[in-house]
C-alpha cells in the first residue's frame, strides 16, 4: 500500500476511482490511437496499468458492478445489432456458413488444445468454442464501401447468429457443470430450465416490450430505462435457470431486436451509453486481470499465445474456404467472409473471462487471448478493407448515385479569406444558374452573443454584394452550437448541402498548438469525420483568375467513389471559369472514366492526361508546375475505396513541394460508416506499415531507365 498526502493506494473510495476511470475512457483511446493501437486494446492496456499487476492504483474488486454490467451490455448489443431480416433472406446459406464457422474451429481447436497444449477436457472445449465466436469488427468498413448487400457479407452476418448462439449454449453447459457432474439428471434439469427460460425471454419480452412502447409514448428516458431493466432481468433469469447471465443478455437483444430499429433514437442512446460507460468499464476491468509479465517468465506462455492466435486465424480461413467451394464464390468473396469472421472481440472476451473466473483456464490463456484479440482484429480489418475495395470495384453497378441532386454550397466563415472562398465557390457552379452559397458563422453561447450576431450580419453585407455581382445568391446564416464542427455538420444536414468549402488549417508552430492538433485533430480533420458530402479544402494565395493551368492529381480507384461524377463536373467547371487548361494526372482506368464523364456532360475544355501511377511522387511533378498553376489533389477519407495511407501526409507534401501555388484538396462524397464501432483505427494500425513495406519493395525492384 502506498500513502501519498492522505491518499492511500490502492484506492477504495468510489469517487477517485470513478474519476480515474473517466479520464482513462477519455484519454486512453486518443493517445493510443496515435501509435496505431486499437481502442479496445488501449482500454485493456490502461486496465493493466492501474490494476494490481501494474501500478496498483485501484483496489481489486472495486469495479465489479460496472465490469459485470459492461459484460452483460456488450452481449446485449451483440444480439440487438444482428440483422434478422438479412438472416431470413439468406437463411439456408447462413445456416451452412454458421455451421462451418462453428464446427471447424470447435473440432480442430479441441484437438490442438487437448493434445498439443494438454488442457483439460473442459478447458479444451471452452477455448475451442472461443475460436468459433467472432465479432463483426470490420463490418463498418464494408458498410462504408457500399457492399453490405453482397451475398458474401449477408451470409457472414447471418452466420454470426448461428455460431455465437451455439457457443453460448456450450458455455451454458460448462458453467452449469461447474458445481456438478455431467450426467443424465444434470442435462435433464439444465435442458428443461433453459427451455423455459429461453421461451420466457424470446416470447415474453417482445410481448411486454410491444405493450410498453404502445402505452408509454414520447418518453425517451422511460424507454431507455425499460430496455436496461429488461437486460438485467434477463441476466437474472438466466442465472436462476443455471446458466451464465450473458446468455440472458444476448437473448434479450435478440428478443428486442425487432422493437428497436437500428436507425432509431433509442438505438442511438443505447449505443451511446454502452460506448461511453458500460463497455469501457468492462474492458478496463478485463485489463486489471491481465498480467503480461507471465509472458516473460518462460516459453510456455508465448507458445500458448502463438498457438491460440494461429488456430483462431487458420480455422476461420478454412471455414471461409469451404463456404467458397460449396456456394462457388469468388476468391474475393472468400476473403470478405474470412475478414469479417476472423475478428475476435466481444463474445471472445466474455467467454474466456467466465472460463477464467470458473477456473477452467489459467492466466496463460487469458493473456494469450488478449494477444489473439489484437492480432485477429488487425488481420480481419486489413483483409476486409483490401477485399472490400476489389469487391466494390466489381460491383460498380450496385454503387449508389449521389443523393444530392440540388447543388448548394456552404462556406464556414473565417476571420480572413472569405472573399477568396466565395470567389472559389461561385466558380464551381455547373449550371447556367449559379448554385446558392450559404455563408455560415458558428458562435458559442456566451455573453454578448446578440451583439456579435448583429456585427456579423453587418460584415456579411459585403459578401452579399459580392455574390450579387456574379448573380450568385448568398445567404448569411448564424448558428449557436458547442463548437464549429458541430455547427457545420448540423447545417450540412439541415440545408441539404452538396459541397463544403473550407480554408486550409495552418498550424501556428507553437508546442501547445502542435500537441493539441496532434491529439484532437485540426478543425479540418474533425469536419471530414463529421461531413461526408464533397469537401474542398482551399489554400488560395492569389486570385483564381490568374490560373494558367489546373493540375488535377487523382488517386487509383477514385472513379469508384459515389461522388466521382459530381466532383468531375465541379473541377471542370472551375477550370473553365478560370479560363485555364487542364492537366489530369491519373491511371489509365481513371482516365477512361474521366473522359466518359466529360463527354457525357458535354464539357468543352482543353484537357490533357498524364499517366501517374504513384501519387507520392509529387517531387517529379513539381518540376513541371509553375507558380501560376492551380494544384488540385483528390484525396479520400479513411476506409473508403480510394483511400491509401500516404493520403495522411498529402497536405504537408503539397505545401512542401508547391509552396507558391494555389492548392485545393478535394474529398469526394462518400458513404458514412454505420453501426457501433469497438475498433477505431483498426485498419490504419496495420495497413500503414504494410503499405510502407510495399512501397519500399516497389522502389527496390523498380526497373532502371
Amino acid at each position: 500500500m502506498i500513502l501519498l498526502k492522505g491518499v492511500t493506494f490502492p484506492l477504495s473510495d468510489p469517487v477517485p476511482i470513478f474519476v480515474i476511470f473517466l479520464f482513462i475512457i477519455l484519454l486512453a483511446p486518443i493517445f493510443l490511437r496515435k501509435i496505431r493501437i486499437p481502442g479496445i486494446v488501449g482500454l485493456i492496456i490502461a486496465g493493466m496499468l492501474i490494476g494490481d499487476h501494474g501500478f496498483n492504483l485501484v483496489a481489486k474488486g472495486r469495479i465489479d458492478l460496472f465490469g459485470n454490467a459492461g459484460l452483460l451490455y456488450i452481449m446485449f448489443i451483440a444480439g440487438l445489432e444482428l440483422d434478422i431480416a438479412e438472416f431470413k433472406k439468406n437463411r439456408y446459406k447462413s445456416l451452412v456458413f454458421g455451421f462451418l464457422t462453428f464446427i471447424v474451429p470447435l473440432s480442430l481447436g479441441y484437438l490442438i488444445c487437448r493434445h498439443l497444449l494438454e488442457f483439460s477436457e473442459t478447458g479444451s472445449l471452452l477455448v475451442s468454442s472461443m475460436f468459433a465466436t467472432h465479432t463483426l469488427v470490420a463490418y463498418p468498413l464494408v458498410s462504408r464501401m457500399g457492399i453490405t448487400k453482397n451475398e458474401a457479407v449477408t451470409i457472414t452476418v447471418g452466420g454470426t447468429i448461428i455460431t455465437d448462439t451455439a457457443v453460448l449454449l456450450i458455455l451454458a453447459v460448462l458453467s452449469g457443470s461447474a458445481d456438478g457432474e455431467l450426467n443424465q439428471a444434470f442435462f435433464l434439469k439444465l435442458g428443461s430450465s433453459f427451455l423455459i427460460f429461453a421461451f420466457a425471454i424470446l416470447w415474453g419480452f417482445p410481448v411486454i416490450g410491444r405493450w410498453f412502447f404502445k402505452k408509454i409514448k414520447d418518453d425517451s428516458t422511460s424507454h431507455f430505462v425499460f430496455v436496461l431493466a429488461m437486460v438485467f432481468l434477463a441476466a437474472f433469469l438466466a442465472e436462476l435457470a443455471g446458466v451464465e447471465g450473458i446468455i440472458g443478455a444476448f437473448l434479450a437483444g435478440l428478443a428486442l431486436n425487432q422493437l428497436i430499429p437500428h436507425t432509431s433514437s433509442l438505438m442511438s442512446r443505447i449505443e451511446f451509453v454502452g460506448n461511453a460507460i458500460f463497455i469501457p468499464f468492462f474492458l478496463i476491468s478485463v485489463g486489471m486481470l491481465v498480467d503480461l509479465r507471465v509472458l516473460l517468465k518462460g516459453n510456455t506462455a508465448l507458445f500458448i499465445a502463438s498457438v491460440l492466435t494461429v488456430m483462431a486465424l487458420s480455422t476461420k480461413w478454412i471455414a471461409a474456404f469451404l463456404t467458397q467451394k460449396i456456394f462457388r464464390y469468388s476468391s474475393t468473396q472468400r476473403n470478405i467472409i474470412f475478414g469479417l469472421s476472423t475478428s475476435h472481440a466481444a463474445a471472445t472476451i466474455a467467454v474466456i473471462l467466465i472460463g477464467y473466473n470458473l477456473n477452467f483456464v489459467d492466466e496463460h490463456v487469458l493473456n494469450g487471448t488478449i494477444i489473439l484479440i489484437l492480432v485477429t482484429c488487425m488481420v480481419g480489418s486489413f483483409v476486409t478493407a483490401n477485399a472490400g475495395k476489389k469487391l466494390a470495384i466489381i460491383d460498380t453497378v450496385d454503387i449508389p448515385s449521389v443523393i444530392n441532386i440540388q447543388e448548394k454550397i456552404l462556406i464556414p466563415v473565417n476571420e480572413e479569406g472569405n472573399k477568396e472562398m466565395l470567389d472559389f465557390a461561385t466558380m464551381l457552379s455547373t449550371d447556367h444558374q449559379k448554385a446558392p452559397v450559404y455563408m455560415l458563422t458558428v458562435m458559442q453561447d456566451e455573453d454578448g452573443l446578440k451583439q456579435k450576431m448583429v456585427l456579423n450580419n453587418k460584415n456579411m453585407e459585403s459578401a452579399i454584394k459580392q455574390g450579387a455581382e456574379t448573380k450568385t445568391k448568398v445567404f448569411p446564416i448564424t448558428r449557436v452550437d458547442l463548437n464549429v464542427v458541430n455547427g457545420i455538420a448540423r447545417a450540412v444536414k439541415e440545408l441539404l448541402i452538396s459541397d463544403v468549402v473550407i480554408g486550409w488549417s495552418e498550424k501556428d508552430g507553437s508546442t501547445t498548438s502542435y500537441l493539441f492538433n496532434t491529439l484532437f485533430g485540426t478543425t479540418t480533420q474533425n469536419v471530414l469525420e463529421s461531413v461526408w458530402e464533397t469537401v474542398f479544402v482551399c489554400r488560395l494565395q492569389y486570385p483564381l483568375s490568374t490560373t494558367r493551368r489546373t493540375f488535377l492529381i487523382v488517386p487509383k480507384n477514385a472513379e469508384f467513389e459515389i461522388g466521382f461524377s459530381h466532383w468531375v463536373k465541379r473541377i471542370t467547371a472551375l477550370s473553365r471559369e478560370a479560363g485555364s487548361k487542364m492537366q489530369i494526372c491519373c491511371t489509365e482506368s481513371t482516365e477512361a472514366a474521366i473522359r466518359k464523364e466529360i463527354q457525357k456532360n458535354r464539357i468543352s475544355i482543353e484537357t490533357s492526361f498524364k499517366k501517374f501511377e504513384d501519387m507520392e511522387d509529387l517531387l517529379v511533378l513539381s518540376r513541371e508546375v509553375s507558380s501560376n498553376d492551380l494544384m488540385v489533389a483528390v484525396s479520400a477519407r479513411k476506409g473508403t475505396i480510394s483511400h491509401h495511407s500516404f493520403m495522411e501526409t498529402l497536405p504537408s507534401k503539397l505545401v512542401k513541394y508547391f509552396p507558391k501555388n494555389n492548392l485545393v484538396l478535394l474529398y469526394p462524397e462518400q458513404k458514412q460508416e454505420a453501426g457501433m464501432q469497438l475498433e477505431p483505427n483498426t485498419l490504419s494500425s496495420i495497413q500503414e506499415p504494410i503499405d510502407k513495406l510495399g512501397r519500399a519493395v516497389k522502389k527496390i525492384f523498380k526497373p532502371k531507365d
